[in-house]
């Protein structure tokens, strides 16, 4: 079945219902690509090999890259205590246009919290808008209660004070609201920021660390405006939500970062709702990856791009020579088998970031060759394997209930996971609480920028992705974590479940088709 919804200007948005079979669902894919495609042909400035939805380029790369300050914070009794504040604002992008936003202690995103593995950390959310929101800690091993997922919400005018134990590597974390089926507005309206974790292996790592001098975050979104100045969150028909023109780092629209160092370090967040990114250097230059979403890589990989869909995170270490410049630039992303790559940006490649050296240098300590161990999980590990089918908004056959307990995990387990893609458009996969890796994609072992620890992965249409992780530390029987895509009208729209990890509980696996109980909240 195709629902389909008449637009303002004439298009349709289709939505395809639960499909019977291969051949009702390429007959989807055709209408949705007509459809993008009819549209597309409309602009005038159309190309074949571009998208109506290629972000424009910016006046110029003269705007210096702000730097999100680092949270305040106080000890009491042994707790580091934070403080935000999700509140309305103002900002303005483009020269003499005002747009309402959202943000955190601010008009448009949140500071950076930061903390050390071993601290406890308590963080007091007031919300000031108008309506429900939530702060989920993504990336975060945390207690399920603490998560900041749907069923956190923090009423308008109310204050939340999660606390927990910080029990993980360090890594370039973020946070974000989590409301079911308004996240994406949320997101887009400015409320994010990031959250990053040290540990004593990261202070010795030799790695620039100096924040916002040479290790330095960049929160990478997508925006389109109207023509009232204000944030267009009409995803236009598009199947995966929406792909805005301007392309802003940390809130500035053609930034410029000047860089006092030798080697710089690049903390790149996709924090977009839809856009997949592939960041390269339009010289074409190598760079060092890192670290991704859960924490350093065993050692730097030579790359000269790095994809990433929207939550994933990437540690990258660009090396400079004075009196230079080079641009961060989007590459066309390799979005696999997608049936209509123009319509999701995969032929699309514009300018993010100027990188602009100094004269003079401060010399920087060569990178090491080796950061930290990973402790490997082979096949033989899983205490539980599960199989994860995603197909237009559901998982296994079963769309988003927030009174129903999909999965059931045991604390202290291996679990191996199979999860595919079946449309033929994009998703990826997030999961709460727990780092994941990945095992092999369709059997072949994992590219090196996926060797490490991940929360969040792209997901290559009708490939199978086998991840493992361990479930440890918190058993709550009655508060879940989250699976789901973190494209985010695809979450919005129901393409996520629920778990929780318990000691008495025997594991559940919900196969497509099976009929599950409610389980109140």
């Amino acid at each position: 079945m195709i629902r389909r919804t008449a637009l303002d200007d004439g298009r349709i948005r289709w939505r395809a219902g639960r499909l019977a079979g291969p051949g009702i669902l390429l007959g989807a894919t055709l209408i949705a690509i007509a459809t993008t495609f009819t549209a597309c042909a409309l602009d005038p400035g159309f190309r074949s090999d571009s998208s109506v939805f290629a972000p424009k380029d910016p006046p110029a790369f003269d705007t210096p890259l702000p730097i999100p300050p680092l949270a305040d914070s106080e000890v009491v009794d042994g707790v580091r205590v934070f403080s935000l504040t999700a509140g309305e604002g103002q900002s303005e992008f483009v020269d003499g246009v005002t747009t309402p936003t959202w943000g955190f202690n601010g008009d448009f995103l949140g500071p950076t919290l930061r903390a050390q593995r071993g601290e406890k950390v308590a963080v007091k959310v007031t919300n000031e808008l108008d309506e429900t929101t939530t702060v989920h800690w993504h990336g975060m091993h945390l207690p399920a209660a603490m998560d900041g997922g749907p069923h956190q919400p923090i009423e308008a005018g109310g204050t939340w004070r999660p606390q927990w134990r910080i029990d993980q590597p360090a890594a370039t974390l973020w946070y974000h609201p989590h409301p079911h089926g308004a996240t994406e507005e949320h997101v887009m309206r400015g409320l994010a920021g990031m959250f990053i974790l040290d540990d004593e292996r990261s202070g010795a790592s030799g790695l620039p660390s100096q924040y916002g001098v040479d290790d330095i975050p960049l929160i990478v979104q997508d925006k389109r405006l109207d023509s009232e100045g204000e944030f267009d969150l009409d995803s236009e028909g598009n199947e995966i939500g929406l792909l805005g023109d301007m392309v802003l780092v940390n809130g500035v629209w053609g930034a410029a970062l000047d860089v006092t160092t030798e080697l710089v370090r690049l903390r790149i967040l996709n924090g977009s709702s839809a856009r997949t990114y592939d960041f390269g250097l339009d010289d074409g230059r190598d760079f060092a990856l890192v670290g991704t979403d859960g924490g350093l890589l065993e050692q730097p990989v030579s790359t000269d791009h790095v994809r990433l869909s929207p939550g994933e995170r990437a540690e990258i270490v660009v090396a400079m020579a004075p009196g230079t410049e080079t641009m961060l630039r989007s590459l066309p992303p390799d979005l696999g088998q997608v049936a209509a790559p123009f319509a999701f940006g995969a032929n699309d490649e514009f300018d993010v970031l100027l990188l602009r050296a100094a004269d003079t240098l401060q010399p920087s300590p060569p990178l090491p060759a080796r950061f930290t161990e990973i402790e490997r999980y082979t096949e033989a590990d899983a205490d539980n394997t599960r199989t994860f089918e995603v197909q237009d908004r559901e998982i296994n056959g079963l769309r988003m209930d927030m009174n129903r307990i999909d999965e059931v995990m045991q604390v202290d387990s291996t679990e191996l996971w199979s999860i595919t893609n079946r449309d033929l458009f994009p998703h990826n996969w997030h999961v709460h609480d727990v780092q994941f890796q990945v095992l092999d994609i369709d059997g072949a072992p994992p590219p090196a920028e996926l060797n490490g620890w991940k929360d969040t992965i792209y997901l290559e249409p009708r490939r199978e992705y086998r991840i493992m992780m361990r479930f440890e530390d918190y058993v709550d029987d009655e508060n879940p974590y989250m699976i789901h895509c973190h494209l985010l009208l695809h979450e919005d729209e129901g393409l996520m479940s629920q778990f929780v990890v318990s000691e008495d509980r025997p594991n559940r696996n919900v196969e497509q088709g099976d009929s599950v109980g409610g389980h109140e909240h």
